[in-house]
């Protein structure tokens, strides 16, 4: 499913670019002929091991990277300065000041992507307001649980209302609670028009926020497209049937199963695609009375575990 050569989804132009990026390190190749792409209006699930050059790849969006080799691209064209201001960064290390106010250092950042103060500091008290820390407003950054500390950072990400968000490990430290706020935060942001990337080894949170993703390993890309395209085509599908009384002895006269694990009267399976499922239940029902049947897609850390199985 290697797809290095991606310049574009169906969902529309891409607006951001990552063309061939190779960079090397001291012993270390951390981007190698990695490309993608982000639509407008997509929320871009970016997934990989620890170490595959996720971080490498979205420094490189904002300049942090000297590239070997390749290309960063918005709209076209390669990235300017000026096209930096309408983006947003959260890095995966804090950025912050922690001895600043957090009103203030929100406001600060909004000036720095030229907004004016009174802007600012206005879409400021709307951020803190939607993530909840309106009643912190002057206190430091220190004084913060790191979840929240993380929120500063996303809000300091967002105040420019920028035309891009790029994000490493956004869900990182927040509570559930904060967590279902930032993916609606996230979707708007996507509705609206933006383009949106992001980290995460939450693959759940992933699957249910992303229509699109693209895993890399040692700096390749070893999945991408569409979430729904990707599990149609995977191989594999999850089965799970409970016999009253049963003990899996059934199993062995059904073709198609690839992986089997028993639990008590419960079997959970791993069968090809086109397994006849008609078959497996018949086998299951003369085995004894069949409590409970189902049959499931493969999940996203399914198809992640394949995409990066060495």
């Amino acid at each position: 499913m290697s797809t290095a050569s991606l310049i574009a989804f169906d969902g529309g132009a891409a607006v951001l670019e990552l063309v061939e990026l190779s960079k090397r390190f001291v012993g270390v190749q951390a981007l190698d002929r990695c490309s993608l792409a982000v639509s407008p209006g997509t929320l871009l699930g970016f997934l990989g091991p620890n170490g595959a050059g996720k971080t490498t790849a979205m420094r490189s969006v904002f300049g942090l990277v000297r590239l070997d080799h390749g290309e960063v691209r918005w709209a076209g064209r390669p990235v300017a300065v000026e096209d930096r201001l309408r983006f947003g960064y959260l890095p995966e290390q804090r950025g912050l000041y922690p001895r600043m106010r957090i009103r203030d250092q929100i406001t600060y950042f909004g000036e720095t992507h030229g907004m004016s103060r009174p802007a600012a500091a206005e879409r400021a008290d709307r951020w803190l307001a939607a993530f909840g820390l309106a009643n912190r407003a002057g206190d430091r950054l220190e004084q913060l649980s790191h979840g929240n500390q993380q929120r500063v950072q996303l809000a300091a990400a967002l105040v420019h209302d920028p035309d891009l968000l790029v994000l490493d490990e956004p869900f990182a430290g927040l509570d559930p609670v904060a967590v279902d706020r930032l993916g609606a935060v996230l979707r708007e942001q996507a509705e609206a028009g933006k383009a949106v990337l992001f980290s995460s080894h939450q693959l759940d949170l992933v699957e249910h926020l992303c229509e699109e993703v693209v895993t890399i390993d040692h700096g390749r890309v070893v999945m991408s497209g569409r979430l729904a395209d990707l599990k149609r085509a995977f191989p594999y599908r999850r089965v799970e049937i409970e016999v009253r009384h049963g003990d899996g002895a059934w199993l062995p006269q059904v073709s198609g199963i690839v992986e089997q694990a028993i639990d008590g009267e419960r079997v959970s399976l791993i069968v090809d695609r086109d397994v006849d499922l008609g078959a497996l239940l018949a086998a299951a029902e003369a085995a004894g009375p069949v409590t409970h049947f189902a049959f499931e897609p493969p999940s996203l850390s399914d198809l992640f575990r394949r995409a990066v199985a060495p």
